[in-house]
Formats: structure tokens, C-alpha cells, sequence
């Protein structure tokens, strides 16, 4: 009787042993006396009891790999910081099993050297500002690998690309030192345009000047003209308006404030005692 119980529960303890109930979302790697014999799809399994084993419970939900922070080293030696999250899935167990030893050790390790070498290539403008870029060609260069693998890679996104602390000290050195420059060459550029105008100022003068001299020389001559022509003499009129010049300009002198002297020409009545005489004449 005893040796029936035993029987009873070694076969009880058996048909437990050789079956499986593997729920959604997991597949199980089955090994038959050390070497691979099946994959368990989910639901109701049976395998042959102390022959075949559980080699390991694999997830064929998305997996999401965080991948840490490094440091990349620009194509211009800008040292940046960038990180990265990866969304992957198994979909051949075996080969996630028995192809790598670590299949997200060795996911998280190919994204890290595959962005260290995309970012390598680029100059640091182009690498703050082609993030998309960026994503699609690292997720080109290790699909195959991960394949490999038996794992599908369906998305790497890009978390963060920050230039160091040092980087970013010398960016803002360098934004400062622009700004400056900008200033200065605005500035130069404000004095060289009213230098122009001040210029432009001064010829637009002088031409009206020459020609109100010129207006005031023919006016003169015409002047001349009709006094010569009305007295019949072509000396005195000629006479006459140039005293009346040097007059009217040793009157503007005298009324100058730095003024001291004012000088007449010693001959000055006598010149104009000739002129009235030859007027009353």
C-alpha cells in the first residue's frame, strides 16, 4: 500500500514535471539533456519530464534599454554628452539565448559605440542640430547585428545632446566675443555712414556756395554793365562796387567777436573823394 502512495505521487510529481502552462507575452527555451530541443509558444506545453528542462523564460514584450550618458568626441573636438533609450523585442528566443551571451548587455554596448562613431563623424552644429538624422542611421547600422541577436530593434531615441560643462563655458566665451564684434562693426559702420553724410553735408555747401558766388559774380557784371552803360564810363562802376565790397567787409570784421583792430587802406578817402569827383563830373 505505502509503495502505492509512492507510486502514485512520483507519477503526480511526473505529469507536473512535464507540463507547462507559459503565459502570454513569454516564450520558454527548452533544453533535451543539455542541448536545444524547442521554444514553448504560450499556453498549455508538454515536455518529457527529467529529460528536458527549462533553460530559460524569455519576454517578447517590448524591452526598454536605457542607455547611459557618454562622452563623444566631436569631428572639430567638441566634447558633447549624449544618451539614448532603446525599445527592442525578442523574436527568435534561441538565438537571444544561445547567439550572445548578454542580449541587452550587448544591445545597450552596440547603440553606445555605433552613436559614439555616427557623432564622431559630424561637427558639433551638425550634431545639436540633426538629432533625427542621428536616430535613423544609428538604428540602420544595428539592426542587422541585432537581428543576429534574434532581436528586432523598434526604435532608439535620442534623450539628450548637450555640449560639457568646459564646452559650454567656451560657447558662451565665444557667443560674448560675437556679440562684441557685432557691436563694434555697427557701431563702425554708424560712424563711417555719418562721416558719409557729414561729407555729403559739406559738398552739397560748398556747390551751393560756388554757385550763389557765381550768381553774385554775374550779378556784378550785369550790375557793372548797366551803371557803365547809364554814365558812360567803364572804370568808375567797377570802382565803385569793389570799395563797396572791401566796405562791407571790414564792416563783418569789425562786428566779429575776436576782432581787435580795424585796418582802412590809407588811400581809402582819397579813392573816394575820385569817385564822387567823377560822379560830379
Amino acid at each position: 500500500m505505502e509503495i502505492l502512495i509512492v507510486l502514485l505521487f512520483v507519477v503526480i510529481i511526473t505529469l507536473f514535471a512535464g507540463i507547462k502552462i507559459v503565459p502570454q507575452g513569454e516564450e520558454w527555451v527548452i533544453e533535451r539533456l543539455g542541448k536545444f530541443n524547442k521554444t514553448l509558444k504560450p499556453g498549455l506545453n508538454v515536455i518529457i519530464p527529467y529529460m528536458d528542462k527549462v533553460r530559460q523564460k524569455i519576454s517578447t514584450r517590448d524591452i526598454i534599454l536605457d542607455i547611459p550618458q557618454q562622452e563623444v568626441i566631436t569631428r572639430d573636438n567638441a566634447v558633447i554628452l549624449t544618451n539614448a533609450i532603446a525599445f527592442v523585442r525578442v523574436t527568435n528566443p534561441k538565438d537571444a539565448i544561445y547567439g550572445v551571451e548578454d542580449f541587452t548587455l550587448a544591445i545597450q554596448n552596440l547603440i553606445m559605440t555605433t552613436l559614439r562613431s555616427i557623432i564622431g563623424e559630424m561637427k558639433l552644429d551638425e550634431a545639436l542640430s540633426n538629432r533625427e538624422m542621428i536616430k535613423a542611421k544609428l538604428k540602420e547600422q544595428i539592426i542587422d547585428d541585432a537581428a543576429d541577436w534574434g532581436v528586432t530593434v523598434k526604435s532608439v531615441e535620442i534623450q539628450d545632446i548637450t555640449p560639457s560643462a568646459s564646452m559650454q563655458k567656451a560657447m558662451e566665451q565665444q557667443a560674448a566675443a560675437e556679440r562684441e564684434r557685432r557691436a563694434i562693426e555697427t557701431k563702425a559702420e554708424g560712424d563711417k555712414n555719418a562721416m558719409i553724410l557729414e561729407a555729403q553735408g559739406k559738398l552739397e555747401a560748398a556747390k551751393k556756395e560756388a554757385e550763389a558766388q557765381v550768381a553774385l559774380s554775374e550779378a556784378s557784371a550785369q550790375a557793372i554793365k548797366n551803371v557803365s552803360e547809364a554814365i558812360h564810363d567803364k572804370e568808375l562802376p567797377t570802382m565803385f562796387l569793389l570799395g563797396d565790397r572791401y566796405i562791407n567787409t571790414l564792416e563783418k570784421m569789425s562786428q566779429s567777436p575776436n576782432s581787435k583792430f580795424v585796418v582802412y587802406p590809407a588811400d581809402l578817402q582819397a579813392a573816394i573823394k575820385g569817385m564822387l569827383g567823377n560822379v560830379l563830373k
